[in-house]
């Protein structure tokens, strides 16, 4: 047997589990599991994509001004404190990386994003999870759980799976309630769905204890080609960029960032459509007798009165080609978390439900 072992925390990670996209013995499947954009990514996005395959021979910008530049234009923000990652995974594995290891602590909350736990771990960090108030973000709860080790807080802001969101007021509270030395990171991947959000912006400018990161896997609908960003003081990203691969995001991907930021008018689109099919699928959902949190992202978390209840429902899904997802390694086994389709996928969704419920799924 080996004597190569691993570094501590290593082995405490388990193997994340992404959204399935098949149903055995099912050939036409409809994947609403990812959150994903069912619009797709901007034609002007595709295109800059094909353009810049092309030349895929040449090795990738690697200070990715011309992204920055174009990050900061669209949202008013400083060019010199983006920093660009393959996905805002990456950039959350960097601020672990560089701000805990053996001997700190990292929260997040109870129903927060996995990759808080699996980076703080690879970090050798000690992950600590918080409780959230009815699904909530819970300030106190999260001050309260604050130690003299605490270096990293994650939340997301709106949060995923819940969907929900708490306050400019409340986040602010909560950074100006940190530890001195610990750093809050807000996680703003569906901000977008947000009419009008900055995400915490104004927040990161105004203080030293807050680093912002974003994605261009959702509202964008760039998630195969894994690419996001953070925003934060000049300090940290310096930092963040000392550990950052030189060539860490490939040319496509930079290509088609860049012209989907820009392209606001197909972003405000998507956000509308997914605002009118969200609100309508919750409605429905509703009258079925399964509830459901107000959600501010491109997925509704539909409850269930138990987990017997969510899974069998989850059955019933699947066997018709519908595809969401369990959510029981995010400590809500009596839930599902359905992706806002299209229109054609919400009103199958419906069905479904509807059919399930009035007892069809018990025959």
């Amino acid at each position: 047997m080996t004597q190569i072992t691993p570094q501590p925390g290593i082995m405490d990670i388990a193997l994340y589990q992404g959204g399935a996209a098949h149903v055995d013995g099912v050939s036409n499947v409809t994947k609403l599991s990812s959150n994903e954009n069912p619009l797709g990514a901007s034609p002007k996005a595709v295109e800059a994509m094909a353009q810049a395959a092309a030349k895929m021979h040449r090795y990738p910008s690697s200070d990715h001004a011309a992204l920055r530049s174009a990050i900061a234009e669209t949202h008013g923000l400083d060019a010199d404190r983006i920093i660009c990652g393959a996905g805002s995974d990456e950039i959350i594995a960097f601020l672990c990386q560089c701000y805990a290891g053996p001997g700190d602590e990292v929260l997040y909350t109870e129903h927060g994003f996995a990759m808080y736990r699996i980076s703080a771990l690879a970090a050798g960090a000690t992950p600590v999870e918080v409780k959230e108030r009815e699904r909530v973000t819970d300030v106190d709860a999260l001050l309260a759980g604050c130690t003299p080790q605490t270096k990293l807080v994650f939340i997301a802001n709106p949060n995923n799976p819940t969907g929900t969101m708490i306050s400019e007021a409340e986040v602010a509270r909560l950074a100006d309630g940190l530890p001195k030395g610990a750093l809050l990171v807000l996680d703003g991947a569906y901000a977008e769905y947000v009419e009008g959000f900055d995400a915490g912006a104004k927040l990161v400018e105004a203080r030293d204890n807050v680093v912002m990161t974003r994605t261009f896997s959702k509202i964008y609908g760039l998630g195969g080609a894994r690419i996001g960003w953070g925003y934060g003081p000049a300090e940290i990203i310096d930092v963040l960029n000392r550990v950052r691969g030189p060539f860490n995001v490939s040319s496509t991907a930079l290509a088609g960032a860049e012209a989907a930021v820009r392209d606001r008018d197909y972003v405000e689109a998507c956000r509308v459509e997914n605002a009118k099919w969200r609100g309508w699928l919750a409605d429905q959902l509703a009258e079925a007798g399964v509830p459901s949190d107000t959600s501010c992202t491109n997925f509704i978390l539909a409850r269930f009165a138990s987990q017997s209840e969510a899974e069998a429902c989850d059955d019933f899904l699947k066997a018709r080609g519908l595809i969401v997802r369990r959510v029981a390694g995010y400590n809500l086994p009596t839930a599902l978390r359905i992706t806002i389709g299209d229109e054609t996928a919400c009103r199958a969704v419906a069905a479904a439900v509807k059919a399930f419920k009035s007892g069809q799924g018990t025959e």
